[in-house]
């Protein structure tokens, strides 16, 4: 290979692992501006939102957490981020209203984290948002197209 000729460095941007990632940034970001004008939203959690201090770090909370409570470690693990990361987000999570701390039920020592009533009706301005933006990509790229993209990245990410 010549090394004085310059390379074609196109393919680092146009990657699939970057167009994935930017697909990605692009609906959470569509996700929490629709979640921070939800009528339905508790509006202190709205207003955080709508002054970007709610991150899509945040709303790995809203999308793992299970309805009826979970482990840090198992929450920590199904959002991919550390024990210690998760703790910090769900701090803060709970300072907002968002979640709170409960016994385990199974275990005396363990703590669930849980949703709030607050973080109920949090969770289902996240399940509207995203129902409105997977609607608003279908409409920008047709549906067989949304289709073809929906099934290609649940295969591929299984």
């Amino acid at each position: 290979m010549d090394k004085s000729k310059p390379q074609d460095e196109r393919w680092r941007h146009t990657h699939l692992g970057r167009l994935l990632g930017h697909a990605m940034r692009r609906f959470d970001e569509r996700v929490l501006h629709l979640m921070a004008h939800n009528d339905g939203a508790p509006l202190a959690l709205a207003n955080l939102a709508a002054r970007d201090q709610i991150s899509a770090a945040h709303v790995h909370i809203t999308r793992h957490l299970a309805l009826e409570g979970s482990r840090l470690t198992d929450l920590a693990q199904a959002a991919g981020m550390s024990k210690q990361a998760m703790g910090d987000l769900v701090d803060q999570c709970t300072a907002w209203g968002l979640v709170q701390r409960q016994s385990d039920l199974k275990d005396a020592r363990a703590k669930r984290v849980v949703f709030t009533a607050d973080g109920l009706a949090w969770l289902q301005a996240f399940k509207d948002a995203v129902s409105q933006a997977e609607a608003e990509f279908q409409q920008a790229v047709g549906t067989e197209v949304a289709t073809v993209v929906a099934l290609g990245l649940e295969a591929y990410a299984h």
